[in-house]
């Protein structure tokens, strides 16, 4: 069978796409499901199955599911003729894992087989079976399932070959998962597969916008109710409208990926793995948002509606969601929410006046592209400085704007500093942290608890469910 499935031709009529059949409507889903969910909580954290461990299951047990596993991936594969190659990988590093006992799994061959991106096709399947971890999800290599569907739109697509060239990006929306994904991971990376060695580069990443829109959705209609905003009327369409919104978040996320290796960069946090205090990772995630924001206003000006969906999703969700959702320890993402909303309140483009949050919605897009010119300048000035400088510089930039824990080290100066120690060391020096909420932000917390945590695994379909 195996044979078969690598035979058979990868490319299919991409005319065919929307009427191919739903893979997830196949009984042999909810057998490959079942397999996979039986298989996961036998595995380690490495993703090995211990069978000399007490209460292991016995080999023939374990060798019997992932057999199923084998048997519902070859009755899907005919439906999805593209992943044709992948899906014969997938069952050869399948059986390979059982005939060697289950140990740390290996899937660097399926995972070289697996590339969506060669050839993007809106509403295009693909079946994914990989051990792995979901970030913002299961921090463990267990055995994960996904059926997901392709969002390339035509207008995306020109914009990407015309204006933000990023031929590894994957917009995405869930048809159905296993666990590992009833979480609140929005991404599929290959970073996350268990493989035996990291392949020289990565051909695809791909990111859930069905589930950024729908958490974006219900967290920004709890907070514009609970903060008594007064939106204009195509905003409040906007939150209304889960493809508006979902279309939105596909560009934001095209833009924002690919930013990170443009610009003048002063080093490279994600593609260079070095120790750095978090609100440097802060500064650049918000960079990359601010770009994605910028970039906005210019597509609306030239006429793409979603240009101006882009401009609100970034406002309300690093502004909503981002401070308030997650642990305080090292949140770098809550700490350029914090920083977006501090800088718009000094700027007086929003005021929190009589229990009200008022926007300025004229002069939103000029403060906000004055914050990114100032983080712009930051990374420019940023290369011709020593690594330390460069982090105080960031630091003065953030604290100009939010106020750090009154038992910082770093607030104190480089004075406070062991300068005798390499700029690594200085990194304990950090309060896990050291921006902490300000009493605004406190209080929205509490209020939007409840809220953030009913996302947890929300899906486009759980909304329109909830709606009705």
């Amino acid at each position: 069978m195996t044979e078969i499935l690598a035979s058979r031709a990868i490319a299919a009529d991409e005319s065919s796409e929307a009427s191919v059949e739903s893979v997830t409507g196949h009984p042999a889903w909810t057998q490959l499901k079942d397999a996979v969910e039986t298989i996961r909580p036998w595995q380690s954290a490495d993703g090995s199955i211990d069978l000399e461990a007490d209460g292991a299951p016995p080999g023939e047990l374990v060798r019997a599911e992932t057999e199923r596993v084998v048997a519902a991936v070859e009755q899907l594969s005919p439906l999805l003729p593209h992943d044709a190659e992948y899906h014969a990988a997938l069952v050869s590093d399948l059986r390979k894992w059982a005939d060697g006992g289950f140990g740390v799994p290996d899937f660097l061959d399926s995972l070289l087989a697996f590339r969506p991106a060669e050839r993007r096709v809106d509403g295009r399947q693909h079946l994914v079976v990989f051990p792995m971890y979901t970030q913002n999800g299961n921090p463990d290599r267990n055995l994960e399932a996904v059926v997901l569907r392709l969002v390339w739109p035509e207008w995306l697509s020109e914009l990407e070959r015309t204006r933000y060239d990023n031929p590894l990006f994957l917009g995405i929306t869930f048809e159905d998962f296993t666990a590992g994904y009833d979480t609140n991971s929005a991404v599929l990376f290959p970073e996350t597969i268990a493989v035996r060695e990291a392949p020289d580069r990565f051909t695809w990443g791909g990111i859930f916008c069905d589930r950024e829109a729908a958490r974006f959705r219900r967290v920004t209609e709890a907070a514009v109710d609970i903060l008594g905003l007064e939106l204009p009327d195509d905003i409040a369409a906007m939150l209304d409208d889960q493809e508006r919104c979902q279309q939105a978040f596909v560009l934001w996320d095209m833009i924002h990926d690919r930013t990170h290796s443009h610009g003048d960069l002063p080093f490279d946090p994600f593609m260079i793995k070095q120790r750095q205090p978090f609100w440097m990772y802060g500064l650049e995630e918000l960079r990359c948002d601010l770009t994605a924001f910028k970039e906005a206003v210019k597509l609306e000006a030239d006429g793409y509606a979603q240009g101006r969906d882009v401009q609100y999703a970034v406002l309300f969700d690093r502004m909503f969601r981002f401070p308030v959702t997650g642990e305080r320890v090292r949140n770098y993402d809550g700490l350029g929410g914090q920083l977006l909303f501090a800088y718009l309140h000094r700027h007086d483009v929003v005021r929190w006046t009589d229990n009200t949050l008022h926007i300025d919605w004229d002069r939103a897009p000029r403060v906000t592209n004055q914050l990114c010119g100032e983080i712009e300048k930051l990374y420019r000035d940023g290369i011709d400085r020593p690594k330390l400088v460069h982090w105080l510089a960031a630091y003065e930039l953030v604290s100009t704007y939010l106020a750090p824990h009154p038992g910082s080290t770093w607030a104190k100066g480089p004075d406070a500093l062991d300068l005798s120690l390499p700029p690594r060391k200085l990194v304990d020096d950090v309060l896990p942290d050291e921006f902490p909420l300000s009493m605004f932000y406190e209080a929205l917390a509490k209020k939007l608890r409840t809220v953030i945590a009913s996302t947890k695994g929300i899906t486009a379909a759980s909304v329109e469910k909830a709606a009705a």
